[in-house]
């Protein structure tokens, strides 16, 4: 891959990104801190299993750009990490540290190639496009969760029932 288009990618998918990570963890952060167990159906993870599959995946995605490599060892909840607070909490550190790493890659870095479990192999900055569709998939599975568990549905993209009845509670119009 050219220098200049690896350069430009990483200047598509990075305001993407932050602006991914921002409603991802609005999403999570609205699990309702006592349904963490909640399931739509006995195949189905559960919301907290769900929410750290999408943080845990994150964090493999973009560490691996960041390295030139995926390393596919699990990734364990820490003990400390309860609830939907605590995966947002750390969700949230976690993507602070590696956006600097992602930001200050080269463009030879951004255009080695890089393979994906044997089954393909791709420039690193295109795995960019492939961990915002991941998380943008099963972050839509997780918002449906939401209101069968007694949550609100935050904005995603744009103004969703319960976003807009408290922008209007808030204005004194509800």
């Amino acid at each position: 891959m050219p220098s200049d288009h690896a350069l430009f990618l990483r200047t598509v998918f990075l305001p993407v990104l932050e602006r991914e990570t921002a409603t991802t963890q609005n999403v999570i952060t609205a699990i309702p801190p006592d349904k963490g167990d909640y399931r739509p159906d006995t195949v189905s993870k559960t919301a907290l299993e769900l929410a750290w599959h999408i943080a845990a995946s994150e964090k493999r995605f973009y560490n691996g750009i960041a390295d030139g490599a995926f390393d596919f060892s699990p990734i364990p909840k820490p003990d400390a990490v309860k609830n939907s607070a605590d995966i947002a909490r750390w969700y949230h550190e976690m993507m602070a540290a590696i956006l600097p790493r992602l930001q200050q890659m080269s463009a030879e870095q951004l255009g080695k190639i890089i393979d994906f479990r044997g089954m393909f192999q791709a420039p690193a900055v295109t795995f960019f496009q492939i961990a915002l569709m991941h998380s943008t998939h099963h972050r839509g599975q997780l918002s449906t969760y939401l209101r069968p568990m007694g949550g609100k549905i935050p904005s995603i993209y744009g103004e969703s029932y319960d976003s807009a009845e408290a922008r209007k509670a808030a204005a004194g119009g509800a």
